[in-house]
């Protein structure tokens, strides 16, 4: 019952840890890239405004100067 090999138990337990390092540095990749991710739809939403509003601009003085 008592088959546990020592040097392999520690050979484990090092990978466990090097896992659970690397896990935690993938989540705070993940949660910086979700930051970017909500700060460039944020930016895109901007953009859609003003592009949006400068077509309306120039749509409608081009529709005073066409005569119609």
């Amino acid at each position: 019952m008592n088959d546990i090999n020592p040097v392999s138990y520690g050979k484990l337990i090092g990978k466990v840890e090097s896992l659970e390092h690397k896990v935690e540095s993938l989540e705070k990749d993940i949660k910086e890239l979700l930051e970017l991710a909500n700060k460039s739809k944020g930016g895109l939403w901007t953009g859609m405004m003003i592009a949006s509003s400068i077509g309306g601009f120039i749509g409608y003085f081009m529709h005073l100067f066409s005569g119609k």
